[in-house]
């Protein structure tokens, strides 16, 4: 049963993802949750860092597209200035958003990952399309609302149960 909240990778940012494998790998397109997948919960708009990142994917020629649970003033004011399309109000871990996310993307489930950092919302989401999924720490779990935090004390849960099983090692992050 927690198979499911099992990320293909994890990473220890955004920063280690490596483009140029998934690039190989026919991937063309990422769907990337907002608040403490690229910046702190409570950051307003991107950092230097970042935005140089997110110049990298788009010279590399990747499409980007922020999915967020949270409301759109919040996604809009940081989406926006980056000319980044995004979806608020997500739902995630449903279905609609990301499906919403591969039609502004103009790809194909198979041609996407999906990088946040919740294993319930992010990763399970995907998980159940089938899309290769991308598990990051938060990066300011201390900024976190009280849902992401009930979402939090599930993950702990699911992992003590994962590691039990042999599914889940602490080594595997890179």
């Amino acid at each position: 049963m927690f198979e499911r909240l099992l990320p293909n990778l994890r990473l220890n940012s955004v920063y280690d993802l490596d483009i140029e494998a998934l690039a190989r790998q026919g991937i063309k397109g990422i769907i990337t949750d907002l608040d403490n997948t690229l910046v702190g919960a409570k950051e307003p708009l991107a950092t230097p860092r970042l935005i140089e990142w997110l110049n990298k994917l788009q010279e590399r020629g990747f499409k980007v597209v922020i999915v967020s649970n949270n409301n759109e003033t919040r996604v809009s004011r940081f989406a926006n200035p980056l000319g980044i399309p995004y979806i608020h109000a997500a739902r995630k871990p449903a279905n609609r958003a990301f499906h919403r996310a591969f039609e502004l993307l103009g790809l194909s489930p198979g041609q996407v990952v999906i990088m946040g950092d919740q294993m319930l919302t992010d990763v399970l989401g995907g998980n159940r399309l089938g899309v290769y999924t991308i598990l990051v720490p938060p990066i300011s779990p201390r900024d976190e609302g009280i849902m992401t935090r009930v979402n939090r004390f599930i993950e702990r849960i699911a992992l003590t149960r994962l590691r039990k099983n042999g599914l889940w090692h602490e080594e595997e992050t890179k």
